[in-house]
């Protein structure tokens, strides 16, 4: 949709000034909102999950804000003998995660068998066998695999289950050694591939083990991702100690919630009667509800003004084209900084692409072209991330994200009134939307971000 300043309300004007200024707050970095979290969530920078087989507690330090909605796990040490990964947990407690993201952080998952130097706890178990997914019985106590007397038999293990299923982590990385490789183990393999680009490691596949923690988790919670990071032999250096808690940052920026301030345009009874209306003449269906969003339409608004598209929208005015009511609008609003305004519900049906208004999400964008919105960098990255949460929350595959030149061959568009059917605008063209379509492809799966 190309939305054009020439649309603005003097009744508006004088109720937007403080709305905007809010927002332009907002956008500078200030506090916002936040997601409320779980109940049994820990709230506490440091809580202890349980003791060891002899007592030594188990402790996990939070990284971020208490009501993140998306947690990252990161243990440093499983196995006695590979305590390499340590530098990497304690590294990260100076790290400042992306909004919305919090980090968790296990130094030691076996501070037994790290004070002796053997893989096993002191009961002589590896931990890493006693998971419960394809348990099975293996050797004696200290033999190298020793699996335990029954899954979750050790306090160590017992703790770590416990905690990860309270804590819900998207993302959990498990360090080991001696391997030098990223497991590409269970979940989202995107963002194991790309821990290995930003570590420096090569990607590779290790046959899961019986009673493996990540294959636990996978099963648990199939739409996290848990993996394991074979490090090298002996001490890291700073050097790569740096590297890969910039690595497990690179995965917390690439899962992290966008940054939507909430700006919601004047949507009351008068407007849903029209839109029902609309939807009764042009889809021949009774009801202003979005009830299932099957379609997210890319769209440009044809100025460099945040202000004037947010007016075009707010005022309600009949379309300069037909003329008709309701005036158009978008669900979403992206200004050229990357600040993601959320104008209305999703729920809610919006006028922002003829033919598809009853199945669609529009996401506008500040820009004169595509090429302009394609090559800013935090507009384009605020829109990539935004798309992707959309499609993961609706299940909407990557070939319904289109843009607004493309609504005429989209299988789902439907028109009931003959002079609008063969109508659409030129933004984001099938060129443009074949580099934004790919550029989806490199962020997590849809399904990963699911609420």
């Amino acid at each position: 949709m190309a939305v054009y300043s020439t649309q603005r309300s003097a009744i508006l004007e004088p109720m937007l000034v403080p709305v905007l200024a809010a927002f332009l707050v907002a956008a500078s970095g200030a506090p916002g909102p936040t997601a409320t979290p779980s109940p049994d969530l820990p709230t506490a920078r440091v809580v202890q999950i349980g003791t060891s087989a002899r007592g030594r507690p188990l402790r996990a330090v939070r990284v971020g804000g208490a009501r993140a909605p998306v947690r990252i796990l990161v243990v440093g040490e499983i196995h006695g003998n590979e305590t390499a990964g340590r530098a990497v947990t304690r590294r990260l407690r100076r790290a400042r995660p992306p909004r919305g993201v919090a980090l968790w952080l296990i130094d030691d998952l076996n501070p037994d068998g790290a004070a002796a130097g053997t893989r096993q706890n002191a009961r002589g178990v590896d931990l890493n066998r006693n998971f419960p997914a394809r348990w099975r019985a293996i050797g004696a106590p200290f033999d190298t695999y020793h699996s335990g007397a029954e899954p979750l038999s050790e306090p160590e293990s017992s703790a770590a289950a416990a905690f990860v299923r309270r804590l819900r982590p998207r993302v959990t990385v498990y360090y080991h050694q001696m391997k030098r490789l990223v497991d590409r183990g269970g979940g989202d393999r995107s963002l194991e591939r790309l821990y290995a680009r930003r570590s420096g490691l090569p990607g590779g596949s290790i046959p899961p083990p019986p009673g493996a923690a990540t294959v636990w988790q996978t099963r648990t919670a199939p739409r996290d991702t848990p993996f394991v990071v074979e490090l090298p032999a002996g001490r890291l250096s700073r050097r790569s100690t740096a590297r890969h808690a910039g690595a497990v940052l690179a995965v917390a920026r690439a899962v992290a919630p966008p940054r939507v301030r909430s700006l919601a345009i004047p949507f009351g009874a008068e407007r849903k009667r029209q839109m029902r209306s609309y939807a009764r003449r042009h889809y021949g269906i009774d009801d202003f509800r979005l009830r299932r969003p099957r379609v997210i339409v890319q769209h440009y608004t044809a100025s460099n003004s945040f202000n004037s598209a947010y007016q075009t929208f707010a005022s309600n005015s009949p379309d300069v084209s037909f003329g008709e009511l309701p005036g158009v609008c978008a669900h979403y609003l992206i200004d050229r900084d990357g600040t993601i305004a959320a104008l209305v519900p999703t729920r809610l049906m919006c006028r922002h692409t003829v033919g598809l208004n009853h199945t669609a999400i529009g996401i506008e964008h500040v820009g004169t072209s595509d090429g302009q919105v394609l090559g800013n960098g935090r507009q384009l990255a605020a829109s990539l991330r935004l798309t992707r949460r959309l499609q993961g929350r609706f299940r909407i595959p990557v070939r319904n994200v289109i843009g607004h030149s493309e609504s005429l061959s989209n299988p789902l568009h439907r028109e009931r009134v003959e002079r609008f059917r063969g109508q659409t605008h030129g933004d984001f063209r099938r060129a443009s939307m074949r580099r934004y379509r790919r550029a989806l492809g490199r962020l997590p799966s849809p399904s990963s971000l699911r609420p």
